[in-house]
């Protein structure tokens, strides 16, 4: 943990909660970012925001001040994006939110050509549509390990879930996706063992 991050975690637990915003200054940006990939962004992105926030503050005291915050905040932030998942019936944007978040990122190249450009875009959309065909546990185990790079015990530890239930919600996503996006790969397929 960083010094501030250490200062503030001990002014909260001292009783002071307003050293927490200081915590919430250095990682809302990343809670943010892993509730967007799982749930798209707006109102469901921030209603997720707020959530992992509460939970982590009334958390606080069980933390392991040995550990890292941010995998630890990654790890409740996607909890409560399954939940929300579940809550909206898998509503999932499929447009970037006002913060540039998306639950995948563009697929432009630096200099693409007006014919690049359209592929990208469509295949953008596409990508998002089936992320979005995810259950939000495959959508969170997928987020976490291809865009937050957890290791499988970490996303394990966070979802609640046996390692091998990990690999299997993982390898369902990464099947799933390349079925989706079958007309954008364009190149022989890449076995699923190799994207989990």
């Amino acid at each position: 943990m960083t010094f501030e991050e250490t200062a503030a975690l001990s002014r909260v637990r001292a009783g002071d909660p307003d050293a927490f915003e200081a915590i919430v200054r250095i990682h809302a940006r990343g809670i943010r970012r892993v509730a967007a990939r799982i749930v798209g962004g707006g109102d469901a992105a921030d209603d997720v925001v707020q959530e992992t926030l509460l939970r982590a503050f009334k958390a606080l005291d069980r933390f392991d001040a040995r550990l890292e915050l941010a995998p630890w905040l990654h790890r409740i932030a996607a909890n409560a994006a399954i939940d929300e998942a579940r809550r909206r019936g898998r509503e999932l944007s499929l447009t970037p939110d006002e913060e540039g978040f998306s639950p995948i990122p563009e697929l432009l190249s630096s200099e693409p050509s007006p014919e690049r450009r359209a592929v990208s875009t469509a295949g953008g959309r596409a990508t998002r549509a089936a992320l979005a065909e995810l259950s939000p546990s495959e959508r969170a185990a997928f987020v976490l390990r291809h865009y937050e790079g957890q290791s499988i015990p970490e996303i394990s530890k966070a979802l609640g879930k046996r390692d091998n239930a990990t690999k299997q919600s993982i390898f369902r996503a990464v099947r799933k996706l390349r079925r989706a996006l079958a007309s954008y790969t364009g190149g022989p397929e890449v076995p699923c063992e190799e994207l989990a």
